[in-house]
């Protein structure tokens, strides 16, 4: 008996979870866009969320594979909290990066506000007001009022009050010639 004859199951089960992982790819690609043309989402948000979305895929694909080859539940439990315990370690000091990731994931579907809105963040210390330039993955770009760029980590904006400015009628555009 041949290998190919021998791991027959594990080999229709690799290509069946290969074209699920594809379409679940391409189906979770279009709806994030379709909901961020509805959204007026800018593209360079979108494709953050979708990058994020994939990588989610792709490990739980190769997680997959790994049993679907016979590796032990237990082994992969073993080795995932052994390579998670020294990730954990490493990146004790940079879960500020991974909070700023979250909450621009958040921000992504909520966005309570977008380019080109004027807020106002409300701290004691140091309030802001200006003009959201762009929105990225860690932080968010403001020009405030005295010309100053401001960067504002995402996280923050759950931890603090923002208020969102109106536009004032004479703002808008009148495209009715």
């Amino acid at each position: 008996m041949n290998f190919f004859e021998h791991y027959l199951i594990q080999e229709i089960s690799t290509g069946v979870l290969f074209l699920v992982v594809v379409l679940a790819r391409t189906m979770v690609a279009k709806l994030i866009r379709r909901y961020a043309r509805t959204s007026d989402i800018i593209e360079k948000r979108t494709n953050l969320v979708i990058k994020y979305i994939n990588i989610l895929i792709s490990v739980l694909a190769v997680i997959t594979i790994i049993l679907i080859w016979g590796v032990q539940a237990k082994d992969i439990f073993i080795t995932i909290s052994s390579v998670a315990t020294v990730i954990g370690v490493a990146m004790f000091a940079q879960w500020s990066i991974l909070s700023n990731i979250t909450a621009g994931i958040i921000l992504f579907f909520s966005f309570p506000f977008k380019i080109g809105d004027t807020i106002v963040i409300h701290d004691k210390e140091y309030a802001v007001e200006g003009e959201i330039e762009d929105i990225g993955a860690y932080h968010v770009t403001i020009l405030a009022e005295n010309g100053e760029t401001v960067i504002y980590p995402n996280n923050l904006f759950f931890q603090k009050g923002i208020s969102i400015k109106k536009k004032k009628a004479s703002e808008y555009t009148d495209f009715t010639d």
